[in-house]
């Protein structure tokens, strides 16, 4: 089985776990996959292969693939931002929807900001990449541990998961773990 074959096996087998359908559109998936691939041989995880990334696990956890807003917004628009995942109405009618970004803006100054400290290295005369202190990102993330109120699931993030990835909760229904133990990530 190639790369390829496997990064297909894999989403075709989260989709239909949750119920969905992979992209109706041959040309469109072949596309996602071979993003996905790119992805995760260049960063080491899946991560969404319609989205700007920083390369940073911590910035980019939230969109690592399926990405914490393909339930809700497959629940809302039938489809992910991508349209990678769709449900059983929009596979049939092969018509895909606008889906609007639902990543905060905050996470995507910070991968905008990251990436484009990345590609702009100054250059010498000869196209040789001067030396030069990349600057820091403006933000750090702020870990927390989060728990789902329905399920008890745990979780060390900046910010709850839209859903519970075991038994579907909202946001709302987790609540942050207070503790007096300084935790490093």
């Amino acid at each position: 089985m190639t790369a390829l074959e496997e990064t297909r096996r894999r989403a075709e087998a989260d989709a239909k776990t949750y119920g969905y359908f992979l992209t109706p559109q041959p040309e469109l998936l072949q596309g996602f996959l071979e993003g996905l691939k790119t992805n995760e041989d260049r960063y080491g995880y899946p991560l969404c292969p319609c989205r700007l990334t920083s390369g940073n696990f911590e910035y980019d956890r939230d969109i690592i693939c399926p990405c914490d807003y393909r339930d809700p917004d497959v629940a809302q628009f039938g489809a992910c931002y991508c349209r990678l995942y769709v449900n059983k109405q929009v596979y049939e009618s092969r018509d895909l929807p606008e889906v609007p970004e639902r990543r905060p803006i905050e996470k995507l100054q910070r991968a905008y900001t990251k990436t484009a400290v990345n590609q702009v290295a100054p250059k010498t005369e000869q196209g040789k990449p001067v030396a030069a202190q990349v600057p820091k990102p403006q933000s750090t993330v702020k870990k927390k541990l989060w728990y789902c109120k329905q399920c008890g699931y745990v979780v060390f993030r900046e910010d709850p998961p839209y859903i519970c990835p075991i038994c579907k909760a909202k946001k709302e229904l987790f609540a942050e773990i207070e503790s007096s133990v300084e935790l490093n990530g």
